[in-house]
């Protein structure tokens, strides 16, 4: 059995895009790793080189600034990273550049990939999700954040990324997919308020015209991490490779996890999730099998 890793990744260094982290904490399940680089204004390329692993395949790419729309470009990247996958391997990992996975579940992806190697109604496989919000600390858990998502594919270039690459199809079909039993850890929004409103700048020209940005760009120098709705604390540990940035993290937010803002649908839909354990109406990009 053969998994190929890959990603996309634009001004790492810039955004401060915990990439380093996301490559490391899949190399071990993967033969080979596909990272495409877009066109950077600092040294993105050279802080992936200096990872030194022999599995990593670094490609070049330039970012179409007309596919700014609804994060198409972000689509087109990630199908252009899957197209470089060596032929012959059966999955494709997924990891984007602000996730991460837990050695502890090593063991279970493994598993599943190679239980459903040989079983093509399986076209991939979907994970967990945990949503770090504001510090390393508070995990979002309302309906706001996805709770699962397709990370492993098959490798077969029929299946394209969809929308914004959150996601995949094939043929514009939802894939068919089974659970892994495994978390994917996304550290998206936590940074210091000064570099998420950085970041948000950054990113959200990917999807907004000048106008909306400018007027974004006016708001506020940092972002405000009091618009949530639900957050409980973290009691778990993180992935190994993340601990080093954990410890360099300077900033200090106090957030109140006993706070819910919600209106009376989504409370009663967060009291029958929190017990039952089951989602009821939420979207999602994939048929269960």
């Amino acid at each position: 059995m053969k998994i190929s890793g890959f990603t996309i990744i634009k001004n790492a260094v810039q955004n401060d895009y915990p990439i380093v982290e996301a490559i490391k904490s899949i190399l071990p399940v993967v033969q080979e790793m596909i990272v495409l680089v877009g066109d950077c204004s600092d040294n993105t390329r050279e802080l992936i080189t200096a990872i030194h692993d022999p599995k990593i395949k670094i490609a070049d790419s330039v970012w179409d600034p007309e596919l700014r729309k609804g994060g198409k470009v972000l689509a087109v990247e990630t199908d252009k990273a899957f197209d470089l996958i060596s032929p012959d391997s059966d999955w494709a990992f997924y990891i984007q550049a602000d996730e991460a996975v837990h050695e502890k579940y090593h063991s279970a992806i493994l598993e599943a990939c190679e239980a459903y190697k040989d079983d093509k109604s399986v076209e991939g496989l979907h994970f967990n999700y945990l949503h770090f919000y504001g510090t390393y600390d508070y995990v979002g858990d309302s309906r706001r954040w996805y709770n699962r998502e397709i990370r492993i594919i098959r490798n077969d270039k029929r299946i394209r990324a969809y929308r914004d690459a959150q996601g995949f199809r094939k043929n514009n079909h939802k894939l068919r997919v089974k659970p892994v039993d495994a978390y994917i850890y996304h550290y998206g929004w936590v940074k210091s308020p000064t570099l998420m409103k950085e970041k948000l700048n950054n990113f959200h020209r990917l999807w907004h015209d000048d106008t909306t940005m400018e007027n974004f760009i006016k708001s506020s120098d940092v972002f405000d991490f009091n618009d949530y709705d639900s957050l409980v604390r973290f009691p778990g540990t993180h992935p190994e490779v993340m601990q080093d940035r954990i410890g360099r993290s300077c900033w200090n937010l106090q957030l109140d996890p006993a706070r819910k803002r919600f209106g009376l649908k989504d409370r009663l839909l967060y009291f029958i999730e929190k017990k039952t354990g089951k989602r009821l109406f939420a979207y999602k990009n994939y048929q269960l099998i």
